[in-house]
């Protein structure tokens, strides 16, 4: 069985804990599958980098429980371990209770817990500490022992070792101080492997790191895979059973087979990169083919392209560069006036913006189909449930969704202009704990674009209805683009 990897709150050390692991399967020259729970994208790329595949995040509230279930077992059971590395403290779900969270995750996966602990300013009081984890509830965790962060000196981890001692609590090993495991961040998290030019390094400094200071004879066993017969259902294909298919969704399924899938650009650089792996899958299943599309790099649309989609990411940190890229503009201006669908999810909303404000105050002009400026502002950050107003590209009126908003970047609306794309916020109603309700959201018939994250995987008729207006959209001419998209 394997475990889960917790802390008391963030910034303790898990990730750090879960790549080190990750880096002793690699360099052993053995599978092992990562999975993160809650609704993170940064960490998740980190950890597949290092495994070697991709991190499948396990989210109840997004996706619901039998997803979960379901996710764990298979991918976990096609790996010959299994990590799965939790979110912010043990117990902080939804509000300020404890659903969605590690230890509900936990529960739900009957996994046991290892607790990351940073213990800089500790000594006794350790054991205070984590026997108030051990014993809280509900849900109880079955804790499997306590990893050390940040361990001041051998007399330091006596005191600590001690103290873990004489609550029962087994110690399986210290994080050292090192180099190679201060991770730098940004705003929204940590970077990205891309930007982390020593990561084949820094993985092979992990490795010694671990072999050396962590009790891998008992951490090792708990990264055994899920027990059990596997299931026989891969998740994709019972994700899509779960949602009735669009009407003409096998048409188009057998159009694709006949002609072949239809592509769909996919925004995918270092501006746009908050996606998860199951929403290109899904898009597969239902006959459609994700074909990377660089606006950083100024690319046109790809060619018969029926669709766009614009992820999440760090567009505000790329502002002047984009705005710089008028063919990659000027093509999704050409394919919003040419009714193709738009699907823009938090960072991907900015760029269809008049205007962005970088991360020094400047103003860069975007794409100009939608009525807003961007500026750095308050945090938004929490689950919230989302009650569609009418039906549009992606949600009918009447569902009601959950998911995820993070992003410190706020829209100053702007008196719209006659040949934008669509008027209001008014794509759906966000409900949040804490948070008051509000009208958010741009929708069109053929435009989706929103600051919240939604995870398909608990939405399962979204995928196949962009299919479906896929379909039915009629590709951009190669000479389609002869301007520049309209300016603030």
């Amino acid at each position: 069985m394997s475990c889960l990897i917790a802390a008391p709150c963030s910034g303790s050390g898990k990730t750090l804990l879960s790549l080190t692991l990750a880096a002793v399967a690699r360099a052993r020259g053995e599978t092992l599958q990562p999975f993160k729970v809650g609704p993170d994208y940064l960490d998740p790329q980190l950890l597949g980098a290092v495994a070697g595949r991709p991190c499948r995040n396990l989210d109840p509230l997004l996706c619901g429980e039998a997803w979960v279930r379901r996710c764990y077992r298979w991918h976990g059971g096609r790996a010959a371990h299994v990590l799965v590395e939790g979110v912010m403290g043990l117990f902080d779900g939804r509000g300020s209770g404890s659903e969605g969270s590690s230890a509900a995750v936990a529960d739900l996966l009957g996994l046991p817990v290892v607790l990351v602990v940073e213990a800089s300013r500790q000594a006794g009081s350790l054991a205070a500490l984590v026997r108030g984890f051990r014993d809280h509830g509900p849900p109880r965790v079955a804790l499997a022992g306590v990893v050390l962060n940040r361990v001041g000196s051998e007399r330091h981890h006596r005191l600590l070792a001690e103290a873990l001692h004489a609550i029962e609590v087994p110690l399986l090993g210290v994080l050292p101080s090192h180099p190679s495991l201060e991770l730098p961040s940004r705003h929204l998290g940590l970077l990205t492997p891309g930007e982390l030019g020593d990561l084949g390094e820094r993985q092979r400094i992990w490795a010694r790191l671990a072999e050396d200071h962590l009790d891998l004879a008992r951490l090792w066993p708990l990264l055994a895979p899920p027990a059990g017969p596997p299931e026989r259902l891969d998740p994709i294909r019972w994700c899509l059973e779960q949602a009735p298919p669009a009407p003409g969704a096998v048409a188009n399924a057998a159009a694709a087979v006949a002609h072949g899938p239809l592509p769909v650009a996919i925004a995918s650089d270092a501006a746009f990169h908050f996606r998860y792996p199951e929403a290109q899958e899904l898009l597969s299943a239902c006959g459609l083919r994700t074909v990377p599309w660089s606006p950083l790099a100024d690319e046109p649309l790809p060619a018969d392209c029926r669709a766009v989609l614009l992820p999440g990411g760090y567009p505000e940190l790329h502002g002047a560069q984009l705005a710089a890229s008028r063919r990659s503009l000027g093509f999704l201006a050409a394919a919003a006036r040419a009714g193709l669908p738009i699907v823009a999810e938090c960072g991907g909303l900015l760029l269809l913006g008049r205007e962005l404000e970088d991360g020094n105050g400047i103003l860069h002009p975007m794409a100009g189909l939608l009525p807003f400026k961007a500026r750095r502002g308050a945090l938004s950050l929490g689950y919230r449930q989302a009650l569609p107003g009418a039906d549009g590209l992606l949600v009918r009126r009447g569902e009601a969704l959950w998911g995820h908003e993070f992003h410190r970047w706020q829209l100053q609306p702007r008196p719209p202009l006659g040949d934008e794309l669509a008027e209001g916020q008014g794509l759906w109603q966000l409900e949040g704990w804490g948070t008051p309700a509000r009208s958010e959201g741009w929708t069109a018939p053929t435009v989706h674009a929103s600051w919240l994250h939604l995870h398909w995987a608990g939405c399962p008729a979204i995928p196949s209805r962009l299919a479906k207006a896929a379909a039915n959209a009629v590709p951009l001419p190669t000479n389609a683009v002869s301007y520049s998209p309209l300016s603030g």
